[in-house]
């Protein structure tokens, strides 16, 4: 068993929990056969941190993912500059999902990569409305790359997982937990120079993604909302983040890179 395919078995044995992982490598712990099988059985590709195909800007986030499972065209994730990650509450309003689909959707057409963690809610109608213009979209999961949740987003996984790009540095069905969720917000951050939040209410875990993408140094972009209506993006704005109300607005911004 190479070094590559150790990675990958310990990280199956150990379900992606990174410090036992880098224990087990720290301590050049062999893993069993069993888990190496496991791996020769996947249906899905993986990608581990020692392959030149990895993507360069997952590096630089808090403890990169050792491997990577994915279904699709890794390829997609090659431009970090043409990377925008979109994201949101889950129980959106009207207007928020109206405004995602639009600044998604014309961002997507104009040949920008739309990522996000196929929530429901902004997540889901940011990668639907890529999908429709006939763009790219990249979902980054938060369960084990075979297991879809919500299951009301089943269909867009599966378009997703055929015609796109779907992730996860978790393997096979790992059912959802409460700490994979926030924590998988850091690829979902890292992967873009351009972080765009479309709709959050006040503690919304969107803030969470926010963190990770200043602490990345990406550009975080909020669309304002009506006064009064506790809107997280507002609060954002009046701390910095840069005001945008359309897909022009966003691209105008990424010019100045």
């Amino acid at each position: 068993m190479n070094s590559r395919e150790a990675i990958i078995a310990l990280v199956i044995k150990y379900n992606a929990q990174w410090d036992d992982v880098m224990h087990a490598l720290t301590k050049r712990e062999e893993p069993e056969e069993e888990y190496y099988l496991q791996y020769k059985k996947m249906k899905c590709n993986v990608v581990t941190i020692l392959d030149p195909e990895y993507p360069v800007q997952l590096k630089h986030v808090v403890k990169p993912p050792l491997a990577l499972f994915y279904y699709g065209d890794l390829n997609i994730l090659s431009n970090y500059y043409n990377n925008i990650s979109v994201v949101g509450s889950r129980d959106c309003s009207e207007y928020g999902e109206r405004i995602t689909t639009e600044i998604a959707g014309d961002l997507a057409a104009k040949g920008y990569v739309i990522v996000s963690g196929l929530a429901k809610g902004i997540d889901a109608t940011a990668h639907k409305a890529a999908i429709d213009r006939g763009g790219k979209t990249v979902a980054v999961l938060g369960t084990g790359i075979d297991h879809c949740y919500p299951s009301e987003n089943l269909k867009l996984y599966w378009k997703i997982k055929k015609d796109h790009l779907l992730i996860s540095e978790y393997p096979r069905n790992a059912s959802p937990e409460q700490e994979p969720f926030p924590y998988r917000n850091r690829l979902i951050a890292g992967l873009s120079k351009t972080l765009v939040v479309t709709e959050a209410k006040y503690q919304s875990g969107s803030l969470i993604t926010v963190t990770f993408a200043l602490n990345g140094n990406a550009d975080v972009m909020c669309v304002p909302h009506r006064a009064g209506e506790q809107s997280e993006c507002n609060r954002l704005i009046m701390k910095g983040a840069i005001m945008v109300e359309n897909a022009n607005d966003v691209i105008e911004e990424m010019s100045k890179y």
